[in-house]
């Protein structure tokens, strides 16, 4: 029992990965969070409102099980497959933090400096909330998908525009990690 409290390498997880991805390309289907959200919204009633989420939603129910399987897997995994352990992040990433007010970086894994609620009601919290939020919502759609759904399923069905949409996101994501960030948390 003590193999699942640490984190599964990579030809455990990784091939488990590939035969879910291939059941679904058997069986026609794509995968991706914000498929999911559109989904909810048009449960929601927003297709009254925007063209974008009239779908027929019942057609789409299998995909939210993975909704509820990540919330189900998380869930299970905090409660039952933790050991509750410290992340273990690199000496100059725990440096790196303190400079910009992190304090005890790597000690829990949402940082209070980030997620207490005395923050995310801050002025500058629900600014970036908001901002982010604004900006992964416009990306998904103008990327016509979201990380998951272009990483793992359009990469696996060699779509050409899913590679363009991820090279997008990790020059995204280091962008955001070592110009932005360092400026949002340095004021």
């Amino acid at each position: 029992m003590e193999f699942l409290l640490k984190p599964w390498p990579w030809y455990v997880s990784g091939p488990l990965i590939s035969l879910v991805m291939i059941s679904l390309i058997y069986f026609g289907k794509t995968f991706g969070m914000s498929s999911n959200l559109r989904t909810f919204c048009s449960i929601g009633g927003a297709g009254k409102y925007a063209t974008f989420f009239k779908l027929d939603w019942k057609a789409q129910r299998w995909n939210l099980s993975v909704v509820v399987g990540a919330v189900i897997g998380g869930f299970l995994a905090v409660t039952f497959l933790s050991d509750g352990s410290v992340i273990d992040l690199n000496p100059k990433t725990v440096s790196d933090l303190d400079k910009l007010g992190f304090k005890n970086a790597g000690a829990s894994l949402l940082p209070p400096e980030l997620y207490d609620w005395s923050v995310v009601w801050s002025l500058k919290g629900l600014l970036i909330l908001v901002g982010g939020g604004f900006l992964v919502g416009f990306g998904t759609r103008y990327a016509g998908g979201c990380t998951s759904g272009h990483a793992i399923t359009g990469l696996s069905n060699l779509q050409w525009p899913s590679f363009i949409a991820v090279i997008g996101f990790f020059i995204g994501g280091l962008l955001m990690i070592h110009v932005l960030f360092p400026l949002i948390f340095s004021l």
